[in-house]
């Protein structure tokens, strides 16, 4: 028994205004964000509160990772029950909420088996080992030959591997040499897809919708050409949901606007329910088969406590009907949004509750007016240099969905 007492005194944080707060970052920690001028100590549903009393609606919700909203009362209380029973065992042992999270995530994906990580960025990882493996044991790929094809504009990560086959320059910029066997194509060009596939070809890797590439939204029916022409050249189709899915687009996964289901899935950031980071990489046994023990792991991945976690966050999303709370705010706020008529807003585009409002250069950036909705206590962010998105939690409200276009329509008035 420890006798390290948790005091309010280690507990608490010292009374500090914004500025302070962000004095402290600044001195001591790596510069590798750039965040808003806000300090955040506390949350509820849709809304948190600064250090110095202001409140605001998220409409960022995490990137995603809070579809559930802030501190949700259902998923706190299974993470409080479960970190008092027991929170990591490492994978050398069983665990009694392990074997439960496998059954659920494949019966609510439809795959056959799962291996669970952390973050997003380890489960595209595994994905892109998974893949090259099943090419060299099952497909009979040579050795190291294996090529994955990916998109231009696509964000799956910030690992090295991951930025290997990014087409941004500052995610590259002093981070190589890096990772061969990747080959990018334009986005939602079928075409391109059947051309870069070679007898060496494992797999390609897609956003059902591109987040970070500015919330674009494929044309109906690319994601069902994309699995044909896979499926004809033998082919994995691996469907990274990690921001679109999990309800966040109006239905359980955005690749379900196609009606098809993918070889793999990943997923990440909801899952975890806002609470800790979780992570998974779906398939059917033949493709999950080509591991035996040793080959891959993690030492917190598929831990009890994260696996309590992600249970509670399926049970929430399909109990309280999040996927079609989705689907049914998500289109007619973005119509109240075109209905603004706005010289400053170019064009709208989304699927569900995640919004991109693409900003004419003319009226400024992006991240002008996530400050102008910064004064009026909406919490935002942009992607790339001229889009705005909003993606609040899933949770959110008519009545703050109201709130929220009053200031929205405020900012954005001739």
């Amino acid at each position: 028994m420890t006798t390290t007492q948790a005091t309010d005194t280690i507990r608490s944080v010292p009374t500090m205004t914004t500025a302070e707060h962000t004095k402290i970052v600044d001195k001591f920690g790596a510069h590798n964000y750039g965040p808003l001028p806000v300090v955040i100590k506390k949350g509820e549903g849709c809304w948190v509160e600064d250090v110095e009393g202001r409140r605001y609606l998220d409409m960022l919700g995490g990137y995603s990772a809070l579809n559930f909203g802030h501190c949700h009362p259902y998923i706190t209380q299974v993470f409080i029950e479960q970190a008092q029973k027991l929170t990591l065992t490492a994978r050398a042992f069983q665990n009694d909420q392990f074997g439960l999270f496998c059954k659920e995530i494949t019966e609510f994906c439809g795959f056959d088996k799962v291996l669970p990580m952390n973050s997003g960025a380890e489960a595209v990882e595994t994905a892109v080992k998974t893949a090259r493996k099943w090419a060299y044991k099952v497909k009979g790929v040579p050795e190291d030959k294996a090529e994955i094809i990916v998109c231009d504009h696509n964000f799956h990560g910030r690992t090295t591997t991951v930025i290997s086959f990014s087409s941004s320059t500052q995610a590259r910029d002093g981070f190589g040499p890096f990772t061969p066997g990747f080959k990018s194509i334009p986005y939602a060009d079928t075409d391109a897809l059947e051309k870069a596939i070679t007898p060496n070809t494992a797999a390609f890797l897609v956003e059902p919708i591109q987040g970070e590439g500015g919330i674009q939204v494929p044309p109906d029916g690319y994601l069902r050409k994309c699995l044909e022409i896979c499926k004809a050249n033998n082919v994995l189709l691996i469907d990274d949901e990690i921001q679109a899915g999990f309800g966040r687009p109006g239905k359980k996964f955005a690749i379900d606007f196609d009606g098809v289901h993918p070889d793999m899935m990943i997923l990440g950031k909801a899952l975890g329910g806002g609470t800790m980071p979780v992570s998974a990489v779906l398939g059917s046994d033949e493709i999950m088969g080509v591991f035996k023990p040793g080959d891959h792991g993690s030492t917190f991945g598929g831990n009890p406590l994260a696996c309590a976690v992600a249970r509670a966050a399926i049970k929430v999303l399909q109990d309280e009907h999040l996927i079609e709370r989705s689907a049914e705010l998500g289109p007619a706020f973005m119509q109240r949004i075109m209905a603004l008529n706005s010289p400053a807003i170019k064009e709208v585009r989304g699927r569900g509750l995640w919004i991109g409002i693409e900003i004419d250069p003319k009226a400024g950036s992006a991240h002008d007016y996530v400050l102008k909705l910064l004064d009026e206590g909406i919490l935002t962010k942009e992607t790339l240099e001229s889009v705005l998105r909003l993606a609040p939690p899933l949770i959110i409200t008519q009545e703050e969905i109201d709130w929220a276009m009053e200031r929205i329509a405020k900012v954005f008035a001739p």
